[in-house]
C-alpha cells in the first residue's frame, strides 16, 4: 500500500483506503479496526494522499504531503508533541520545524489538524508506508 491507495473523503473523518473503482465512483474500506465500507460516488469530494501538498514560499510552491510525513516519522516517529487540540500557535510552530518555508497565508490551522490526525491514522494503521520510506531512503544512500 502507498499514498495512491488511500484518501480523505470531504465531510466523513478519517482517513480510507481505496478498494476499486466502480462504473458510478469508488470503493473505500475506513483505515481503522472498524474497516466500515463506503461508496463514493462522483458527486463526493475524494483526495488521494499523493495529489495534497502543503503550500510553501519557496520557489516550488508546494511540499508533497509525503514528504511531509516522510520528516515527521523521521524527526519524531510515533511522539509529535502536539495533537488536534493543540493550540493554534504550537500547531504552526510544529509545521515551522518541520516545513520551515511553509506558507503561513495559505495553510491554515485547520490543515494542520487534519496532517496531525492523518499522520496518528497512518501510525496507527498503516506504519508500513512510512517506514518503507524511510528504508528505501537507507538503502539508497548506502548505494552512493
Amino acid at each position: 500500500m502507498d499514498y495512491s491507495d488511500i484518501a480523505s473523503v470531504s465531510g466523513k473523518g478519517g482517513l480510507f483506503k481505496i478498494v476499486k473503482p466502480t462504473r458510478t465512483g469508488v470503493i473505500l474500506e475506513s483505515l481503522d479496526d472498524k474497516k466500515q465500507k463506503l461508496v463514493a460516488s462522483a458527486t463526493q469530494r475524494i483526495s488521494v494522499l499523493s495529489d495534497i501538498s502543503i503550500y510553501t514560499t519557496d520557489q516550488e510552491g508546494s511540499t508533497p504531503l509525503a514528504e511531509v510525513f516522510k520528516k515527521i516519522y523521521q524527526e519524531f516517529n510515533d511522539d509529535l508533541g502536539v495533537t488536534s487540540t493543540s493550540s493554534p500557535d504550537e500547531l504552526k510552530a510544529f509545521l515551522k520545524h518541520i516545513i520551515p518555508d511553509y506558507d503561513p497565508q495559505r495553510v491554515y490551522v485547520s490543515d494542520i489538524k487534519k496532517v496531525i490526525n492523518w499522520y496518528g491514522a497512518l501510525i496507527e494503521n498503516a506504519p508500513e508506508i512510512l517506514s518503507a520510506e524511510d528504508k528505501e531512503e537507507k538503502e539508497d544512500t548506502k548505494k552512493d
